[in-house]
């Protein structure tokens, strides 16, 4: 099972997360690209760290929204989607192969992640700067989402993530942040939570619904408090269950 987790959201002087702890307990990580998060010093310094602790890196690209974190959906065209992806891959890719590391696979953040579930013209500009760039770029995102069933069409590998600390509804989407009780925060029940999704490949939903997804890749968000000891918890049951922890990618 694949641990990953969103990380190099720096930017400037302004910081987010312990990504020094959070490094060593993930085998991939979302970086970044600097739209939504990020700039190239901390890429940079996210890439060298990745590539010294193997930890493979992913291509974390979102809707160009430095003040809305990401989390603002924006209606762009086919093109300006199309180029701002394109955009992201490269100069994440080009930052990573400076230290000796590479852009293994891309995942969508935030707004952009949750419109694809269900936005297909969307999901198609993404695809296409993604074949564009690299056609055989793996893609990470939603089981059951426009990107993954239109990047399977367009030939790309293609892993499903389930979410530890992010709570579900029956449809298997994730719980709107707007909402209360989004945002998982218990470590014990997170910890359960992950070794179920790993080993049963099913989680349970806010009403009661025990939701399948059989995931490729389980994410905990970097940003999020007590990110680091959630994510040492979530590392040590899963060990401790007998999964083996290998990236995806």
């Amino acid at each position: 099972m694949d641990l990953n987790a969103d990380l190099g959201e720096s930017f400037g002087s302004w910081n987010m997360g312990d990504d020094a702890a959070m490094f060593r307990l993930v085998t991939s990580a979302n970086v970044a690209c600097g739209f939504h998060a990020g700039d190239p010093l901390t890429m940079l310094d996210s890439c060298r760290a990745a590539f010294e602790l193997a930890v493979t890196v992913g291509a974390h690209v979102g809707y160009r929204d430095l003040a809305g974190f990401g989390r603002r959906s924006l209606d762009m065209s086919f093109d300006e989607l199309f180029g701002d992806v394109l955009y992201q891959l490269g100069a994440l890719d080009g930052v990573a192969h400076a230290v000796g590391a590479s852009v293994d696979y891309v995942k969508p953040h935030g707004a952009l992640y949750n419109r694809l579930v269900h936005d297909a013209e969307q999901a198609s500009a993404v695809v296409a700067a993604i074949q564009a760039y690299d056609p055989g770029l793996p893609i990470l995102g939603l089981p059951g989402s426009q990107l993954l069933i239109q990047a399977k069409e367009a030939g790309h590998p293609v892993f499903v993530e389930a979410f530890v600390d992010r709570a579900y509804q029956a449809d298997g989407t994730l719980v709107p942040r707007s909402q209360q009780g989004a945002v998982l925060h218990d470590v014990d029940s997170i910890v359960e939570r992950a070794v179920r999704l790993a080993t049963k490949g099913e989680v349970v939903a806010v009403d009661g619904t025990v939701v399948q997804v059989r995931p490729d890749s389980l994410c905990i968000h970097g940003d999020t408090p007590g990110a680091v000891e959630m994510a040492a918890g979530v590392r040590s049951g899963l060990e401790a269950a007998g999964v083996e922890l290998e990236s995806f990618a």
